[in-house]
């Protein structure tokens, strides 16, 4: 009758580090904490708006680009934490080809983006002319478009009087809006020097020439000032894209080199049953 072999330490050995285990858990775990961030102020943004609101301008809607990536991002990290903590070899899988196809989206991109440039500025002015037609739908987006003129100091996609498609600025004679032939704010020249703010100051320049209007108002439209901000700030998109790719790229690598970890010592264990086996028989 043969004997049962004695535990040794190669039983006791293991290929999977437990420091790249935990390294793993921890980089979706804060990436977890941030989506579910993301989530609960796109949800509470959200639901604060009238229903009708909310689905009239859904598709321009920030709330929902946030909701949307933040559900993204916390179904791919809650895999990647599972599949580490647990060591599952297909939540793994699933974490490493999700991250992969997100990376080479972002890169067909930005290549797409920039040898069909005609067709990208046409999409991103369809965009912002969407976004100036429900300007007063939505108080989230009223506030990016305010951001955003006066940062660039334009007004409009193309030029100021793109504000007459909005219901509220049009220049028709049927407006009965007090803003008819207007502009926001945000497109007028700022002065520091007033002790009074004139938030006015953009009634009826749609019904002025651009000599007349630029004295008052930016003129020219954002689309413009957009691609020469990018022109001129090529490095600093380069490192944010840069840095929007290294954590990528990381959880990819780890992800990968723990797999092949977990794979050894799945052969190790077939192994050393094989081996026992062996000796009972």
């Amino acid at each position: 009758m043969a004997r049962r072999p004695n535990p040794t330490s190669k039983e006791d050995f293991s290929f999977v580090s437990p420091i790249l285990k935990y390294l793993l858990f921890i980089f979706n775990m804060i990436f977890w904490v941030i989506a579910m961030i993301m989530i609960s102020i796109g949800v509470y943004a959200r639901v604060t708006k009238h229903v009708e609101t909310a689905m009239a301008c859904l598709a321009v809607d920030p709330a929902v680009l946030l909701m949307i990536i933040g559900i993204v991002m916390f179904m791919i990290t809650f895999c990647g934490c599972v599949g580490s903590l647990r060591e599952n070899i297909c939540l793994l899988q699933m974490f490493s080809v999700c991250l992969t196809i997100i990376f080479l989206l972002q890169l067909a991109s930005g290549v797409l983006g920039f040898v069909f440039s005609d067709k990208a500025r046409e999409k991103v002015s369809e965009i912002i002319n969407n976004a100036i037609v429900h300007y007063r739908d939505d108080p989230d987006l009223q506030n990016l478009i305010d951001y955003g003129q006066q940062e660039f100091l334009c007004c409009g996609g193309i030029s100021y009087k793109d504000w007459s498609q909005n219901i509220y600025f049009n220049c028709s004679a049927e407006n009965p809006s007090r803003e008819r032939c207007s502009v926001p704010f945000s497109c007028c020249l700022h002065t520091t020097d007033k002790a009074v703010i004139n938030t006015m100051c953009g009634q009826g320049m749609q019904d002025l020439d651009y000599t007349k209007a630029g004295v008052f108002i930016h003129t020219n439209g954002c689309i413009d000032k957009m691609v020469n901000w990018i022109h001129g700030n090529l490095f600093l998109l380069g490192g944010i894209a840069l840095g929007l790719a290294i954590p990528q790229l990381v959880g990819i690598l780890l992800s990968q080199i723990l797999i092949n970890q977990i794979k050894d010592q799945v052969e190790l264990q077939k192994y050393n049953l094989q081996h026992q086996a062996d000796l009972w028989h």
